[in-house]
């Protein structure tokens, strides 16, 4: 197996011949040598290679940033600092040449916005590679969870007929001819006629499918790309995204609180365990990104601070409607530094969710018994509750710097109150196959959906949700 860069700069055997390919990163010259830094993706750091000015003249006339090298040589402990060990170059060869002229990466500070525009190239640089290798980790962290504990991935559709959410943002699937499709007596599209026999969507959720795996196997987990229609272009939408989804037979709400709790927990310790030269970059990174705001919009906490302090903190419990009298009694409130209104019943803003966790408690939090209105109709519905306050089993798990980061609930398993729900909102017959696990041996259960980007945004601490996948879609951008 050929070795990586990092497992080069790890190695305890020196004085050997060995190989090394990689992207140049820099190339600057000596005293008759030229130290050129190498990268392969495997590490955030770099491999000094040193090769005679003599020796390789005419290579490296053709080695620039951005060219791909392979490199035959001895691995010696590092004469310089900042390294332990470097590659004497014996042979050189240049796989792909980069030139200067038109790589668009070069050895200088580059806006987002820009690398947004090169995404096919932006994993080859620093903040990019640490994303990414972060992105993997937490990935493989969520499987490796999921399995140890008992659940069984679960592939749901990405091709539906049902809108979970029913929020309606949902993307058309089709195969009739967009300028001339068929109508029926009505003048309606004739979707009988499409390639399904009915009008068909790109997925919002995959809950739905996994309450029914639930149904059977117990404990089942979704990890697969969602899509939202929604014309939003905030930092913290896409229009493709990853939604990690459980869903648990006899789980009641406490039981789904507990396992969320551990579960972010167990995702975080992991990258910190794991990760942790890419942390200490995109820390860095962080802190100097703070320093670009006002004093008043900076953060309390580095980066890893922040990731620490939801590990070594339990998650602070309350409900919806304590949560409302706390902000509601808070000197923020009564000096109206809140933009959006407090009261009952409102859907709590990112403005609300961070005072609590950032400012009131000071560690995460995890609010429960949100009011029916503003959740979705699956959401098991709470009795004895008065008037005009009738509340559900929610929970919403809410962290530093990001607000909502999940979003739960107990699911309602009993059919007349659900069916009482699909009614009000005339989808009785499309969720059919739905209600008849409430018709056929129903049990409680719960479960939760985690934005997989917001995840790995909290983690790497950058600021914008389309730098933490490789290729962000977003309202007019569809590229690569």
């Amino acid at each position: 197996m050929k070795k990586s860069i990092l497992s080069l700069l790890q190695t305890t055997v020196l004085d050997v011949q060995t190989v090394a390919r990689g992207w140049v990163r820099h190339k600057r010259s000596g005293q008759n040598v030229f130290f050129i830094t190498l990268n392969d993706g495997s590490t955030i750091k770099t491999l000094q290679v040193v090769a005679d000015a003599g020796k390789f003249e005419e290579e490296l006339k053709r080695v620039h940033t951005g060219a791909c090298l392979e490199v035959h040589g001895k691995l010696i402990a590092s004469q310089g600092a900042g390294q332990t060990v470097e590659l004497i170059a014996e042979t050189l060869t240049i796989l792909g040449e980069a030139s200067p002229d038109n790589y668009p990466l070069q050895p200088k500070a580059h806006s987002m916005e820009f690398l947004r525009e090169n995404a096919h190239l932006r994993s080859r640089t620093n903040t990019f590679s640490a994303v990414f290798r972060l992105r993997h980790a937490l990935s493989y962290a969520i499987h490796k969870y999921f399995n140890d504990n008992g659940f069984y991935a679960w592939h749901s559709p990405i091709i539906t007929a049902s809108d979970a959410e029913g929020a309606g943002e949902m993307f058309q699937v089709t195969t009739l001819p967009i300028g001339n499709p068929p109508k029926d007596e009505q003048g309606a599209i004739d979707f009988k006629q499409d390639f399904f026999g009915k009008a068909t969507n790109l997925t919002v959720s995959g809950q739905l499918e996994a309450e029914l795996g639930a149904m059977g196997l117990g404990k089942v987990y979704t990890f697969g790309p969602t899509f939202r229609a929604e014309n939003s272009n905030t930092t913290r939408h896409l229009a493709e995204f990853w939604m990690i989804e459980p869903e648990m037979a006899f789980y009641d709400i406490q039981d789904n609180m507990d396992l969320v709790e551990d579960f972010l927990r167990y995702l975080i310790k992991y990258a910190l365990d794991n990760c942790a030269d890419d942390l200490e970059f995109l820390n860095q990174r962080f802190m100097d990104e703070e320093k670009k705001k006002k004093k008043e919009e900076q953060s309390e906490m580095s980066l890893i601070e922040k990731l620490q302090f939801v590990v070594e903190n339990q998650f602070e419990r309350l409900t919806y409607t304590e949560a409302i009298s706390i902000l509601l009694n808070s000197n923020h409130h009564k000096k109206k530094k809140f933009q959006f209104e407090v009261k009952w019943g409102i859907d709590l803003q990112s403005e609300h969710e961070r005072y609590l966790v950032e400012k009131h408690f000071k560690k995460p939090v995890i609010l429960t018994n949100y009011p029916k209105a503003i959740k979705a109709f699956y959401m098991k519905q709470n009795e004895g509750e008065e008037a005009g306050k009738e509340t559900v089993r929610a929970m919403d798990v809410l962290f530093p710097g990001i607000g909502e980061i999940v979003g739960g609930s107990q699911r309602e398993e009993v059919y007349e109150r659900l069916k009482a729900r699909t009614d009000e909102m005339h989808i009785t017959e499309e969720l059919s196959w739905y209600l008849d696990t409430r018709r056929f041996g129903t049990a409680p259960h719960s479960g939760f959906g985690l934005g997989f980007e917001r995840l790995v945004l909290f983690v790497t601490g950058m600021g914008n949700i389309r730098d933490v996948i490789p290729f962000p879609r977003t309202p007019l951008n569809a590229g690569f």
